[in-house]
């Protein structure tokens, strides 16, 4: 099939603070919308860049509201930022970083947990860093204790004070092994932009290594660094004395294009998500293929729609290579209107199911185990933490008042109201900021019936 004409998008729109949309229902979503760089590796990379002696590139760059927190808090530090050669691209300068006051670093923070991975970095340039109280969506307890505890093994000395954390290296950073007691994504990260200028080998085990992290490896790579990964997680990094800068693209948002996937689903459209690629989503597209999802692979990106009933499916969400949690909110929508029993259990967050309590004010049937379902075959061992969410369908879905509770969460609210009847009042929408560039814009595009109230 060939793929939709590209629809003009105006860019000057964004998502206004507070903002609430009025939706009205019940058309499907069709054409094209583009993904840039996934935000979970654009603001690591520019993070990144702490490391170098000259200036780096960053490409695909999103329009985000997580990466202007980043570029001001680097901008705080000393580093200078200007717009590159292309559309979407910053140059980051490093030259003249210095410390920052507690306060000015708190003030730019904002609600963003970002400020923890600027500690190696800083350690290494400055011999110090601070961290604010730290935000993020309210998804369940995110305990940076990972990533203190791997900086402690480095070498560094961990202060707690009333308004955040200090942290110190007065004796330099040394190489060291460490164990994840989980393979997080965020400690990982820590691990990396610590290790590469540490003195001697860090070896990290219980590695996360999902696409965006390997991405992350690659730039550290052209900064100079010396990185491998071996089976079972397990990454080496011999660290360098110094670093320089990097030209880099961004790996495309595998959670937006997956979002735009199952907002065909949900509204019985076609949409083509141009920058999408197939192997880092490999696992989703089983899914949405299994639960009557049809999809062409083409070469600038694949495009997404409905094929005949919706089909009930079992999904255990897990760390990369398994099925990421960011998935499945939006696909629960879908599956409200799949004929039979669904399941989904979360295993990564332990309370990412509090938007459902919306879709069933508009006449889902959802029920939500918290403390998950012991019975049935599973592939992801069981957590302590984890929930299950039964959905129940074919359930027609009708308007109401919602008021966003998260990011992946509030997408999925506004793809429900989308595919219910009437008209729906959605507020609190400006936290999609932080992961949907030109969100209204793209939706305009598609052919959503919605205005801005406010």
């Amino acid at each position: 099939m060939t793929t939709p004409p590209r629809v003009a998008v105006d860019d000057r729109v964004p998502a206004p603070a507070g903002s609430v949309l009025a939706i009205r229902g019940g058309r499907p979503l069709r054409g094209r919308v583009d993904v840039k760089g996934a935000k979970n590796l654009a603001t690591k990379a520019m993070v990144a860049t702490l490391l170098g002696e000259t200036a780096s590139t960053l490409r695909d760059v999103p329009d985000l509201s997580d990466v202007a927190v980043v570029r001001s808090l680097l901008e705080v530090h000393g580093v200078t930022v200007t717009e590159g050669d292309e559309p979407g691209s910053l140059v980051l300068d490093p030259s003249e970083v210095e410390s920052a006051h507690y306060e000015e670093i708190d003030a730019h923070a904002g609600a963003s947990r970002i400020p923890i991975l600027f500690c190696g970095p800083l350690l290494h340039r400055l011999g110090q860093a601070f961290i604010p109280d730290l935000g993020g969506c309210r998804i369940g307890d995110r305990p940076i204790d990972f990533h203190l505890d791997a900086l402690r093994k480095f070498g560094a000395v961990v202060e707690k004070q009333p308004s955040g954390i200090r942290l110190s290296a007065p004796n330099g950073l040394k190489g060291a092994n460490i164990h994840l007691p989980y393979p997080s994504v965020g400690a990982t990260e820590q691990v990396l932009l610590t290790a590469v200028r540490a003195q001697g080998v860090t070896e990290l085990r219980n590695a996360a290594i999902e696409p965006e992290i390997m991405d992350l490896i690659a730039v550290l790579q052209k900064m100079g660094a010396i990185i491998s990964y071996e089976p079972n997680r397990v990454i080496l990094i011999e660290g360098v004395e110094t670093l320089r800068g990097y030209d880099h693209r961004a790996i495309f948002d595998r959670n937006e294009a997956a979002s735009w996937a199952c907002a065909a689903l949900a509204t019985d459209g076609e949409i083509f998500v141009a920058g999408a690629k197939q192997q880092e989503m490999l696992t989703f597209l089983n899914v949405f293929r299994k639960a009557g999802g049809w999809f062409d692979v083409q070469e600038d990106g694949i495009l997404f729609r409905r094929e005949g009933e919706l089909k009930p499916v079992i999904v255990e969400t897990d760390v990369h290579p398994g099925f990421m949690t960011d998935w499945q909110q939006p696909l629960i929508v879908a599956l409200t209107q799949a004929k039979g029993r669904s399941i989904v259990h979360e295993t990564v967050y332990e309370n990412r199911f509090g938007f459902t309590q919306a879709l069933v004010k508009m006449g889902a049937d959802i029920e939500v185990y918290p403390h998950g379902l012991q019975d049935g075959p599973r592939r992801v061992p069981r957590r302590e933490l984890e929930q299950a969410a039964v959905i129940t369908g074919p359930t027609p879905l009708h308007a109401a008042d919602i008021v966003v509770p998260d990011l992946r969460g509030g997408y999925s609210h506004v793809i429900a109201a989308l595919a219910a009847e009437g008209e729906s009042q959605v507020s609190g929408v400006d936290i999609l900021s932080r992961g949907y560039e030109k969100f209204l814009d793209k939706l305009s595009a598609l052919g959503a019936d919605f205005d801005v109230v406010r």
